[in-house]
């Protein structure tokens, strides 16, 4: 066997092995869709099936009894997740910048200190004192952005790819007569896209599926995002479904749709992201091969 077929099976073999990965990967999104349009009956009587026995949009009924309440969610968690995703990424690069300089003086500190916050907090009970009693963001928009504002993580991630950056582009531009914001705004971060665009999307998805922070700090009907809303959805049916006997009136909980129900509340928390990642996935890739790389 020649050099060729043997590096010609070995790439079928990856393709193959990385094939059932997604396919693994694939599966249940599909399952749970697959349940989301199917008939209660069905389900509870045969299980989960990826082709239903009965079309049924019941449980998508259900969740749009309230279509204002719905949509005031989708809202507040769409405004959460842009404003929160830009102005955490600008902090989040203007930090790495710094510490990628390698004419920082505090850089080793600076870099310590960052590092330290990922293995240490100071708890729940602080953390929820100063949110409410000293900053005053109960029952506020601020209170689901600025907890997550900087992450250690990501800054991690955006120093590793800002390392990499010749440092001839700074002294060019310095010696052009660029202040320090004009390089790292006309510079720097155009040349950082890929990175801005993994970091970006790693921190998007931290505040699409938060439901934390608004059940700390949220009473306002309509401050509440959609995580926490389907949360409070999925507690209410699994309250009714576990103590029905004790129901009154001609409530039949028997013919609730639960299961297609829960079924249908992941598929509207998951879905717009899934159509948004495909947009960002080639900078995600080469953001997470060029960080990676050291020389």
């Amino acid at each position: 066997m020649n050099l060729k077929k043997k590096e010609s099976i070995a790439h079928s073999a990856v393709h193959v092995l990385f094939g059932l990965v997604s396919l693994a990967m694939l599966l249940p999104l599909l399952l749970v869709i697959a349940v989301s349009l199917s008939d209660e009956n069905g389900v509870v009587k045969y299980g989960y099936r990826f082709i239903p026995d009965h079309f049924s949009l019941k449980g998508y009924q259900v969740v749009f009894q309230h279509p204002g309440v719905l949509l005031n969610a989708y809202m507040v968690t769409i405004v959460v997740t842009i404003g929160g995703t830009l102005v955490s990424l600008l902090f989040t690069a203007m930090v790495a910048y710094t510490m990628s300089r390698k004419d920082y003086q505090y850089r080793k500190a600076t870099t310590f200190l960052v590092v330290f916050t990922m293995l240490f907090n100071g708890g729940l009970v602080p953390f929820y004192i100063l949110i409410v009693k000293y900053l005053h963001m109960k029952d506020t928009i601020w209170v689901l952005i600025l907890p997550y504002l900087i992450n250690p993580f990501y800054v991690m991630i955006m120093k590793g790819f800002l390392d990499r950056l010749p440092t001839e582009i700074i002294e060019s531009a310095k010696m052009d007569g660029a202040s320090e914001y004009r390089t790292f705004f006309t510079i720097v971060l155009p040349l950082s896209t890929p990175a801005l665009a993994t970091v970006g999307l790693f921190i998007s998805f931290v505040y699409w599926n938060d439901w934390w922070l608004g059940l700390l700090f949220v009473d306002k009907e309509k401050l509440v995002p959609l995580q926490l809303l389907l949360y409070r959805t999925m507690n209410t049916i699994e309250f009714y479904a576990a103590n029905s006997q004790y129901l009154s009136g001609n409530v039949n909980i028997s013919q609730f749709p639960s299961l297609t129900t829960r079924m249908a509340l992941a598929v509207l928390g998951a879905g717009p992201m899934l159509f948004i990642f495909p947009f960002f996935q080639r900078y995600f890739v080469k953001g997470l091969t060029v960080g990676s790389l050291k020389e």
